[in-house]
């Protein structure tokens, strides 16, 4: 396990520190736990803005964000290295697409997730209401086959290394469904489990400590918990973007989905600024220190 310098859940079984390919995903540091974060936080209370506050509902609502998704991603991977903007506008999209994908299939058209007044939500079906203990199930799933033809394609599973399509693809499919997940806890959390807004975000922040406190140790790998983490901080954003959202009377601080994302995407957009400037300071390697891509490709 890596015990370099003091970073947060850092580098998928960071093994190998080499800068030789022309990275295209971010180094895992406190600074990308916190965009993350954010990230997750803006994804929640953007996605129920689109879906509940300008009610165009679940169905409608997650069919726009998955194209967004879709566009964001084919900017990504038609980049050539890291660019801090096309990153963390993907995993933006895919916190949205990943918090109306969840409502949509745990959900129904029950009183308690409409607006005062309102009879239905948007067009199409308003919900599966699979519940989100099925819904649960049946996400960690699909990350469990994701992981698995990961594996079985033989592509690494450190970040700063992945620089295929196939690799690429695979990354961001699991950051998709793992983003979906990580909203279903969120809301069991907050609307199923009696924790409430603040007390189920307490309770994941008190589990990512523990991850924390294991990198210490030997036993569980590092990649392990990075996925673990990653899912973590989702709930933990749904959450947080539930208490910023929801009224006084439900516990939160009713400063609405609108409001809320505004000052978020502000937030967000600051710290991508900072990532891009950072980013730009650091020297690439000299291209005779660089293996060819199709060496490393494996």
């Amino acid at each position: 396990m890596y015990m370099g310098k003091p970073e947060v859940l850092t580098d998928l079984d960071v093994a190998s520190t080499s800068t030789s390919v022309m990275k295209k995903l971010p180094e895992v540091t406190l600074a990308f736990w916190i965009m993350k974060i954010a990230a997750t936080t803006l994804g929640e209370t953007a996605g129920d803005l689109f879906a509940q506050t300008m009610k165009l509902g679940y169905f409608l609502t997650t069919i726009a964000l998955f194209l967004l998704f879709v566009v964001t991603l084919v900017v990504q991977l038609r980049s050539s290295r890291y660019n801090p903007f096309f990153y963390w506008t993907v995993i933006l999209s895919t916190s949205m697409a990943g918090t109306t994908m969840s409502d949509f299939m745990n959900r129904d058209a029950s009183a308690k997730y409409l607006s005062g007044g309102a009879t239905s939500l948007g067009w199409g079906p308003q919900g599966l209401g699979i519940g989100y203990p099925a819904g649960a199930a049946i996400l960690i799933s699909i990350l469990l086959v994701i992981f698995l033809a990961w594996k079985a394609s033989g592509m690494t599973f450190q970040i700063r290394d992945i620089v295929t399509f196939r690799g690429e693809a695979l990354f961001w499919s699991a950051i998709l469904v793992s983003n979906t997940l990580g909203t279903s806890m969120g809301d069991f959390l907050s609307d199923s489990s009696g924790l409430g807004y603040a007390g189920g975000a307490l309770l994941v922040i008190g589990v990512l400590a523990v991850l924390v406190a294991m990198m210490k140790v030997s036993v569980v790998p590092n990649v392990l918990l990075f996925w673990i983490a990653f899912v973590l901080t989702r709930p933990l954003g749904a959450t947080a973007g539930d208490f910023l959202t929801k009224p006084v009377a439900k516990g939160g601080l009713d400063l609405g989905t609108a409001g809320s994302s505004a000052v978020l995407l502000a937030v967000l957009i600051g710290l991508m600024a900072y990532a891009h400037v950072r980013e730009r300071r650091v020297p690439g390697p000299r291209s005779e220190e660089r293996e060819p891509v199709t060496q490393r490709a494996g």
